[in-house]
C-alpha cells in the first residue's frame, strides 16, 4: 500500500534499526499505446535502479522510495487527466516522464503543484526555458548531433566543412526543432558545418531515393535522421541502390543501429552507419554501465534486456535517486519534499561515477531543462557485423538557443 497523506510514513524493520522515511514517486508509462512494446524494459530497468538504491543507499540514510506506474497510453489528455488522482494519491516528490505527452500536460502544472519531473529522452529546443521544472537526462537532438559531426569532420580530416544533409519531417514540432537546431548552428559556424540540404519527407517514408540522390550530388558526407527507424531504412535503402554506402548515417537512441536493423532485415545491414547520444550505448562490451545492468539483473530481478529503452528507464531513475540522495543528506530524511529535491537537482551535480557510467557528469542549474555545458555523447557503429562502441566521452559543444 502507499502511504498516505504526505506520501510518505515511518517503517521499522527489526528492533534497533533506523527508521525509514518512505517517499512516493509517480512513474507515468505507455502500457497500451505506440510505444507499449518497450515500455516493460523502461519501467523495468527504472525500478530496478528503485529497488537497488533503497536496499544499497537509502536504507543507510533513512529513507525509501516507493513507485506506482500510470498507464497514459503516451496521449496528453490522458496525461492529464490521470495527473490529479496520481498526485492525490501519492503526493509524490518526483515523477519520472516518458515523451512529450507528458511534458505537454504538466509543465505548466508542475510549478505549482511543486513536483519535478525528470525525462529519459533528450531535450528540445522548445523546451529550453529558464526555472524548468521538467528536466531531461540528456540535451537536445542537436546537441548531440554536433558533437558527433566534429568527430566525424576531425576523423575525416582536412580543413573544409562537414557537409550535412538531414532527413526530416514536418509532420512533428519536435523533428521541426531538430533540424532548426542544426541550421542555426551551421550558420553560426560556417568552417565546421555546412547543411547542404534538409529534406522533409512524410513521417513514415517509404521510398527516398530521389531525394537522397540529390544530396549525393551535392557532396553529401554524411546524413542525419533523428526522427525514425522507416526514415533510416527508407534512407538506406537509397543509398544501397545508388551505391553510396559509404556515406553514412548519424541516428539517435530511439531510432538506433539495433532498431533500424532489425527493421531493415538484419544489423549487418547497418555496416558503417551510426549513433550518438549522451548516454551509454547497449553493446557487449563490458562497460561500467553494462556492470550496474547485470547486477539489477542478478540480484534486483530485473528482466528486460541491456537495450536503449532499458538505459533510458536507468538514466532518468539514476538521476532521480542520485538527486534524492543529495537532498537527504542536506536536508535529512524527514523533510523532503518535490521542492527541496528540485532545488538540489540545479544545485548538486551527478557525476558519471554516480550514474555508473550510464551517464556523463551532470551539471543543472536555472538555465535549462537539461545542462548546457560540459555534457559529452558517446558513438556506436556497425563494424564487421558488429554492434561496437566506436567513441566515448566525445564532448558537447557549446550551442546557442534556437
Amino acid at each position: 500500500m502507499f502511504a498516505a497523506a504526505g506520501g510518505l510514513s515511518m517503517l521499522f524493520a527489526a528492533a534497533g534499526a533506523q527508521a525509514q522515511t518512505t517517499y512516493n514517486l509517480a512513474g507515468l508509462a505507455d502500457f497500451t499505446g505506440p510505444y507499449a512494446d518497450i515500455m516493460k524494459d523502461v519501467t523495468g530497468c527504472r525500478r530496478g535502479v528503485v529497488d537497488w538504491w533503497n536496499s544499497e543507499v537509502g536504507k543507510e540514510l533513512g529513507v525509501a522510495l516507493k513507485i506506482k506506474d500510470y498507464d497514459t497510453r503516451y496521449d496528453v489528455a490522458q496525461v492529464a487527466s490521470l495527473w490529479p488522482g496520481a498526485k492525490s494519491e501519492l503526493n509524490p516528490i518526483l515523477v519520472f516522464g516518458i515523451g512529450g505527452p507528458d511534458a505537454a500536460a504538466l509543465q505548466e502544472r508542475l510549478p505549482n503543484d511543486k513536483v519535478p519531473m525528470i525525462m529519459a529522452t533528450a531535450g528540445y529546443g522548445y523546451g529550453w526555458k529558464p526555472n524548468p521544472w521538467v528536466f531531461n537526462a540528456r540535451p537536445t537532438y542537436p546537441h548531440e548531433a554536433t558533437a558527433f559531426m566534429e568527430w566525424f569532420r576531425k576523423k575525416r580530416g582536412g580543413d573544409g566543412a562537414l557537409k550535412l544533409g538531414i532527413i526530416s519531417s514536418e509532420a512533428s514540432p519536435a523533428y521541426v526543432d531538430i533540424h532548426k537546431g542544426m541550421e542555426k548552428y551551421a550558420k553560426e559556424n560556417p568552417k565546421l558545418l555546412e547543411v547542404v540540404e534538409t529534406i522533409y519527407t512524410e513521417v513514415q517514408p517509404t521510398d527516398l531515393t530521389p531525394q537522397v540522390a540529390r544530396l549525393v550530388r551535392k557532396g553529401v558526407e554524411v546524413i542525419q535522421i533523428q526522427t525514425n527507424t522507416a526514415a533510416v531504412v527508407a534512407t538506406r535503402r537509397a543509398l544501397q541502390s545508388l551505391g553510396k554506402t559509404n556515406i553514412p548515417i548519424m541516428m539517435s537512441a530511439h531510432n538506433s543501429l539495433l532498431a533500424s536493423g532489425k527493421a531493415i532485415g538484419g544489423l549487418a545491414q547497418m555496416e558503417g552507419n551510426y549513433e550518438a547520444y549522451g548516454m551509454a550505448i547497449p553493446t557487449e562490451d563490458k562497460t561500467t554501465a553494462r556492470g550496474f545492468y547485470e547486477k539489477l539483473r542478478d540480484k534486483y530481478k530485473v528482466t528486460a534486456g541491456y537495450n536503449v529503452p532499458c538505459l533510458m528507464g536507468l538514466n532518468q531513475a539514476i538521476v532521480a535517486v542520485r538527486t534524492i540522495e543529495n537532498a537527504a543528506k542536506a536536508v535529512g530524511p524527514t523533510k523532503l519534499t518535490g521542492e527541496v529535491v528540485r532545488k538540489t537537482l540545479v544545485t548538486t551535480p551527478i557525476t558519471a561515477e554516480q550514474s555508473f557510467g550510464v551517464l556523463p557528469t551532470l551539471t543543472y542549474s536555472e538555465d535549462a531543462p537539461f545542462p548546457t555545458r560540459g555534457l559529452t555523447v558517446n558513438i556506436g557503429t556497425v563494424q564487421g557485423g558488429k554492434y561496437t562502441i566506436v567513441d566515448q566521452n566525445v564532448a558537447v559543444p557549446v550551442l546557442n538557443k534556437w
